[in-house]
């Protein structure tokens, strides 16, 4: 919205929404000056839900040997 690319934030936030997660539909399309921020919100949206998994598997981890201590190496 801050672009000036969509009216009202509803709009905004569904078109961030498809990028960020790549679904990638494509019925909102930005003009050509802006068009390179969906592509770039898609990676980040990809590396961000890659190290939030990894997070929620080492806090896992961390927790499942602080339980069980004789599972440590």
């Amino acid at each position: 919205m801050l672009c000036g690319e969509f009216s009202d934030f509803g709009t905004a936030f569904y078109h961030s929404a498809v990028n960020y997660t790549s679904l990638g539909y494509g019925d909102f399309l930005m003009s050509p000056s802006w068009r390179l921020l969906g592509p770039l919100e898609t990676a980040n949206g990809m590396l961000l839900f890659g190290a939030s998994t990894a997070m929620v598997f080492a806090v896992m981890l961390w927790l499942i040997q602080a339980r069980f201590t004789d599972l440590k190496p």
